[in-house]
């Protein structure tokens, strides 16, 4: 199995600078945008598995629910960044890991709907609890400022930096950050496997109840 992580000497600018320049890159939008950052590849058949592995990988990613702990990962790592940095997939089939750089802004809406969870950028004060979507009297106000995510998909991270005017503090923060990056993205492989070792694909029917319009005779 390929493991991302690297052990790198703190203590070592040459070796602190080696890793982040050699340290695979990928577009953080599109190739033609020519901003790049720290990533992992994480393609399937790229992760050094067996065959029958990766062969029941590449059934088990069609299934949305795959994705479900891998997702809670991806969070988490935000979270821990207080959402200066976040961990995205991109590439034509989503199998690139990269690191994005982001921030948390005001969303600008004031209330909500705890019937239906319209949102809204007026106040109760301003408007009053009853909502324009399902007409219900159950608008309530954020009881603090409600904020979002943004994260920077057009921006670069370190694009053709070469680090010799970086302070070592500096060079330390970056190596651990992309370090911590390279973790999640084992822990997203050792996911993927854990997956796979102890859970099948089946398939399910279900009923999906729909309503239509019909002619019916007038009385």
């Amino acid at each position: 199995m390929r493991r991302f992580y690297q052990k790198v000497d703190l203590r070592s600018r040459g070796e602190m600078t080696s890793f982040l320049a050699s340290h695979f890159r990928y577009p953080t939008m599109n190739s033609w945008n020519n901003a790049t950052s720290y990533a992992c590849n994480l393609k399937v058949d790229r992760l050094r598995l067996d065959h029958e592995l990766v062969m029941k990988l590449f059934d088990l990613i069609r299934v949305p629910d795959f994705f479900d702990p891998i997702n809670d990962m991806v969070r988490e790592f935000g979270e821990d960044h207080h959402y200066a940095w976040q961990a995205g997939f991109n590439g034509r089939s989503g199998g690139y890991l990269v690191l994005y750089q982001s921030a948390l802004e005001s969303s600008g809406y004031k209330s909500y709907c705890t019937a239906c969870g319209q949102q809204n950028c007026k106040s109760v004060a301003e408007t009053g609890n009853v909502c324009g979507k399902c007409g219900q009297p159950a608008r309530v106000d954020y009881a603090k400022q409600h904020m979002r995510i943004v994260t920077y998909t057009g921006r670069g991270t370190d694009d053709g930096e070469d680090f010799s005017d970086w302070e070592m503090c500096q060079l330390r923060d970056r190596v651990q950050l992309v370090q911590e990056f390279d973790r999640l993205a084992d822990s997203i492989v050792q996911e993927a496997i854990y997956i796979a070792n102890n859970f099948s694909l089946e398939e399910e029917t279900f009923l999906v109840k729909q309503t239509r319009q019909v002619l019916v005779p007038t009385a």
